[in-house]
């Protein structure tokens, strides 16, 4: 299922949401998982007030004009139709759930439902919807995505493009639209999703650009379910569509766009979860805490933290970490020695410290707080890393597991990141170690990476040589398709 295309894909389109150059152009296909309907379904009743057969009909702006045509120019049941059908209740699909946890900042989209920016307000992002031209004079301020409605919305449907007086009209009332997405065309990846490329807006704006940067443009990606035998009554008829898309595919490549075919639509999901995934592992979690630093010592506990964290930043990744009791001061000065190597990087995107409060005088528990605040720094990391871990309990005065540790053992397997937990450190770490091996593959996605996990548990191995060994299963994991 996981193509060279796909694999080529992901790789590029994780620089591009990490570069903040990635942008989704949605489809009516995103949203039919939903509930709601496509434009064949949209317009059934229409086209049969007008003795039409919507199945035998692939001009299907044509159909609506027809309507209003007969109808005297009016409208005004092609505007109730579309009240009807896109203000049901409607949950948005796990495929909006995915991209709306992206830190993605751009979306385009010719559906007239707010699924899109349900998703997002569900994350706590602010959005900035841009559905008329004046929309796009008015900037909301700290917006996290804005979302461009190049067809209208459905809190006004007597502006939505969807009739041929509305398609030919749409460069002098919405002229600004076809400018802004000319400009994110030229200057972001655009993911296509449960698109057709049936739009001749959008066939005019991609032209254009075609012909203006010759063979200078972006490449863009679109997903695309497969032909299938089983789709079809004869054999004729599923040869003669598997030619067409193929050439169709052939002609998306004149603009630039690879198509991604898949088996079947929940193809689609898997491809994004894996891409949450690899974007996720660039940020690596460091889980550590000593008061007592056993047989190591001090000395070589904390030059150990300093020199993983330098290894994982130099490594390409970032670092998130809660400065924990004994090493954290190490784990962040590491990290800033390696970032102020070069004057390029900038502290805030390569690492983010979050110190954990001691006290309260709030009404929510200390212990709720952490736990809040432990969820919110693993939420949008891919690895968590686990050394050392251990406390005094102040009742006894012993050197006892450190139950934050274990907390966040099981938050970042609740999220989806892969435990590297260097057991030879000792303490909690070497029970988490102890709790991986046991039952490897419930743990980490890649079964054959078992012999470097065993590494991390063999006290006689260097420091050097543990902290290699965590780099190269970080390597493995950013390229498990390859």
């Amino acid at each position: 299922m996981i193509t060279k295309d796909i694999i080529e894909f992901l790789k590029s389109y994780t620089i591009a949401i990490e570069e903040s150059n990635a942008a989704v152009f949605a489809g009516a296909g995103l949203s039919k998982p939903a509930g709601f309907v496509n434009w064949k379904e949209l317009l059934r009743d229409i086209a049969e007030e007008i003795s039409l057969n919507i199945d035998k009909e692939s001009d299907l702006i044509a159909v609506a004009q027809y309507h209003v045509n007969e109808s005297g120019g009016n409208r005004g049941k092609i505007n109730q139709t579309l009240v009807d059908e896109f203000t049901k209740d409607a949950e948005f699909t796990e495929n909006h759930k995915i991209l709306s946890r992206l830190p993605i900042n751009t979306y385009w989209t010719t559906n007239y439902d707010t699924l899109i920016e349900g998703a997002l307000k569900s994350e706590g992002k602010r959005i900035d919807t841009k559905i008329t031209t004046e929309n796009l004079a008015i900037t909301r301020s700290n917006s996290d995505a804005k979302i461009y409605k190049m067809h209208g919305d459905i809190s006004l449907p007597h502006d939505a493009v969807l009739t041929k007086d509305d398609y030919e009209n749409y460069n002098s009332k919405r002229q600004l639209f076809t400018t802004a997405l000319q400009g994110d065309l030229v200057s972001k990846t655009m993911l296509f999703i449960g698109f057709s490329f049936d739009d001749p807006n959008l066939e005019y704006i991609l032209s254009r650009i075609r012909i203006l940067l010759e063979q200078n443009k972006r490449t863009h990606y679109c997903f695309m379910k497969k032909v299938q035998r089983e789709d079809f009554n004869e054999e004729t008829e599923f040869h003669y569509a598997e030619i067409k898309q193929k050439l169709k595919v052939n002609d998306l490549k004149r603009y630039s766009i690879k198509v991604l075919l898949v088996n079947e639509y929940p193809d689609i999901t898997t491809i994004l979860k894996e891409l949450e995934q690899q974007y996720k592992r660039r940020n690596v979690f460091i889980s550590g805490s000593a008061s007592n630093y056993g047989s190591w010592g001090e000395k070589r506990c904390l030059e150990f933290a300093s020199n993983l964290s330098k290894a994982i930043i130099k490594n390409g990744n970032n670092i998130v970490t809660g400065f924990g009791l004994g090493v954290g001061s190490c784990v962040i000065s590491g990290a800033l020695e390696e970032i102020y190597k070069t004057r390029s990087q900038r502290v805030e995107e390569r690492l983010i410290s979050r110190p954990f409060p001691q006290n309260t005088t709030g009404q929510i528990p200390l212990n709720e707080l952490w736990t809040t605040h432990r969820n919110n720094m693993i939420q949008n990391v891919g690895i968590s890393v686990f050394i050392f871990g251990n406390k005094i309990d102040i009742s006894t005065g012993n050197v006892t597991q450190a139950s934050g540790m274990i907390e966040e053992f099981k938050i970042s397997l609740s999220c989806g990141a892969v435990p590297i937990p260097i057991g030879a450190t000792g303490f909690t770490a070497k029970e988490i170690w102890e709790t991986v091996m046991r039952e490897f593959d419930c743990y980490v996605p890649i079964p054959i990476l078992k012999p470097l996990f065993s590494l991390l548990g063999d006290e006689t191995k260097s420091d050097e040589a543990l902290i290699k060994t965590v780099i190269e299963i970080i390597k493995k994991l950013a390229n498990r398709n390859k």
